[in-house]
């Protein structure tokens, strides 16, 4: 007898952003652990830290590891990295530190750039290629500050580099023939991929459906309710065969689709059975002051939906025209954002700088105030310590 779909659910916003936070982990003080290990099972369990050049504050990929492990160190990721070896660097929606464990499933993209080089490695020559892996198998890893180019070439993108070598590596690096082994602020050290994790040879690739299978686990597992557009967030070309994938576990009875009560024009979402059957009733009020990269706000349509709230990300906005200031960081209470803060680090003085206070709601004025206050002198040990 064939098995009976089961009939949309219905939640309430505060339900879903209550699913949403729990599977983010910032319903509980340190979800992780202690010590070192701890970034590696945030890594895991997120499937992608966000890494980003801008340093007003502590870099974003610190920054959101600090928010789910309260003990957290930098040297703790350099030795996630470096040491452990238990993450590496690569592009998912944005360079990001991603799990070992799930290198296979980028050796299909690896592949793709070999093939198809993206428009700013296209006039990479083959000779430059052959001479800086062949450097770096004779004489060990390195960084672009080790390479001496004699001539510039001409910048054909925004991101490209005028260093021969320096787009070499870049290559190399999404080719999957180099990887990053180090990282000292946005200085990459770089290394044979086999030679780095201690590698006979590379894993096996997973195939096209396991690709989809995996993307379609992670987002499960990081957000708890999925819609499309935040499994394929930018990239889009997967939407239909990952909608194919959705649609024979709702058949299974592994997924069910969800209604977002007065929502009608949100899109479709779904969530596994036993995750809507433990939606928390309610969260403690925790404070996080959260990185604009964040998993939690990359995604602003998601965060629109869920949380009522518009994130503006302003750094590249002209001043008179920015709302809430040049790096915004948006502070949740428990589950709901209540104000909006830019802050910048002075480092030579010692102390966090508030540029900007936004309140976007009253509490944020009120008796949220005190409890925001006693985060950011949090945040600026964190900001200053090491």
């Amino acid at each position: 007898m064939p098995r009976r779909l089961a009939l949309p659910l219905t939640i309430t916003k505060a339900q879903a952003r209550r699913i949403w936070l729990r599977a983010q982990r910032l319903d509980a003080e340190g979800p992780f652990g202690d010590g070192p290990d701890a970034t590696r099972l945030a890594v895991e369990h997120l499937g992608y830290v966000q890494i980003d050049t801008i340093n007003v504050i502590e870099r974003c990929h610190h920054h959101i590891l600090w928010n789910r492990i309260p003990t957290y160190r930098r040297e703790h990721l350099q030795h996630a990295q470096s040491k452990e070896k238990s993450v590496f660097e690569y592009w998912t929606h944005a360079l990001s530190y991603v799990p070992t464990r799930d290198f296979r499933f980028f050796l299909g993209d690896m592949k793709r750039h070999r093939l198809a080089p993206r428009q700013w490695n296209t006039s990479v020559s083959k000779a430059d290629l052959r001479k800086v892996v062949e450097r770096i198998r004779r004489d060990g890893p390195l960084t672009i500050r080790d390479i001496d180019d004699d001539v510039l070439v001409e910048k054909d993108h925004a991101w490209a580099s005028r260093k021969p070598s320096k787009r070499a590596l870049q290559l190399a690096f999404y080719n999957g023939t180099l990887v990053i082994s180090a990282r000292a602020g946005m200085l990459k050290t770089y290394e044979l991929t086999e030679r780095h994790f201690g590698w006979v040879e590379m894993p096996r690739p997973a195939t096209d459906r396991q690709v989809l299978d995996y993307m379609l686990d992670r987002a499960l597992r990081a957000q708890g309710l999925v819609s499309l557009d935040s499994i394929c967030h930018l990239a889009a070309s997967k939407k239909p065969d990952v909608k194919a994938i959705i649609e024979s576990r709702v058949k299974q009875g592994r997924l069910r689709p969800v209604l977002i009560e007065d929502e009608p024009g949100a899109p479709p979402h779904w969530s596994e059975p036993e995750t809507l059957e433990s939606i928390p009733e309610t969260l403690d009020e925790r404070v996080h002051i959260l990185s604009p990269f964040d998993p939690l706000i990359i995604q602003r349509k998601r965060l629109q939906l869920f949380f009522g709230y518009d994130h503006r990300f302003e750094a590249y906005v002209p001043k008179e025209k920015r709302l809430f200031g040049y790096f915004a960081l948006p502070v949740l209470i428990g589950d709901r954002i209540v104000a909006v803060i830019d802050a910048k680090a002075d480092r030579e003085a010692r102390r966090l700088l508030i540029q900007q206070w936004t309140s976007v709601s009253a509490d944020a004025d009120g008796a949220a105030k005190p409890l925001i206050e006693e985060a950011l002198h949090r945040f600026e040990g964190f900001q200053l310590a090491g």
